[in-house]
């Protein structure tokens, strides 16, 4: 790499590190960046697992006060991601690139879609129910939910572009939690997918370490700059950037 691209891959790690932390697109912005530069795409999407690392790392760090409010989630999304991202890692190793490239687009698009309507959503199901009946806030989470959660981990594992607008859609269905706390989880979800993913690929696959250095130098100060934004962020807001951002992913990946 030269010097311009070495900032440029530089620069796209502090991008990418605030959108791990606020929308959850990361690597539609650094892995693109590392493919441009002259890296395989394998080897370019094992290189930006595992340096947009430090970006969960340091974003956790961000919301720890929000992570702390419900520790069994908390524990459970750890474990579900990153027991998923271990199958993911695999599928990437195991699979020709191009598997998913006619789905991930439009499941990008699907899931940001439910992200923006599920207020709407979950008020048309809350009139279904029986005058005077207020069902009780759900904080933790159900077989189902931890199923979806377990499936984003694999994706995760696998690709991750977009995870974190499926863990937003996930969590945001599947609990009744704040959204600054849903999204110190998914920030936590891609920590642990991409912990586990990393371990992987550095015993087992090729891997571009000067790219590596790059991006962690520039994604542990986006990350922790994207929660401290995050966590502020008015819900509205974030729903329509969750929405604007995964609908601009679904089409760059579609052209």
């Amino acid at each position: 790499m030269t010097g311009l691209e070495q900032l440029a891959v530089l620069a796209a790690g502090l991008g990418a590190g605030i959108l791990t932390s606020t929308v959850g697109v990361a690597s539609l912005l650094s892995f693109p960046v590392l493919v441009a530069v002259g890296l395989p795409p394998v080897v370019a999407n094992v290189s930006n697992t595992i340096g947009m690392t430090p970006a969960g790392l340091s974003g956790s760090f961000g919301y720890r006060e929000e992570l702390r409010e419900h520790p069994r989630v908390t524990a459970t999304v750890v474990a579900t991601c990153a027991a998923g991202s271990i199958l993911g890692a695999v599928l990437l190793l195991a699979l020709p690139s191009s598997v998913f490239e006619a789905v991930v687009p439009w499941l990008i698009l699907f899931t940001c879609l439910l992200v923006g309507a599920q207020p709407t959503i979950s008020r048309a199901l809350r009139r279904r129910l029986p005058d005077g009946h207020e069902p009780a806030a759900r904080t933790h989470m159900s077989p189902v939910t931890t199923g979806f959660s377990t499936l984003v981990g694999v994706y995760g594992g696998y690709f991750g572009a977009g995870s974190g607008v499926m863990m937003v859609a996930v969590l945001g269905f599947g609990l009744d939690l704040e959204l600054r706390v849903v999204n110190g989880l998914k920030t936590l979800a891609i920590l642990s997918g991409n912990v586990i993913a990393a371990l992987i690929f550095v015993v087992v696959a090729e891997v571009d370490w000067r790219a590596v250095a790059l991006l962690a130098a520039g994604s542990v100060v986006g990350g922790y700059v994207g929660a401290r934004v995050g966590r502020r962020l008015p819900p509205t807001l974030f729903r329509v950037l969750i929405v604007l951002a995964g609908i601009t992913a679904a089409v760059t990946m579609l052209a």
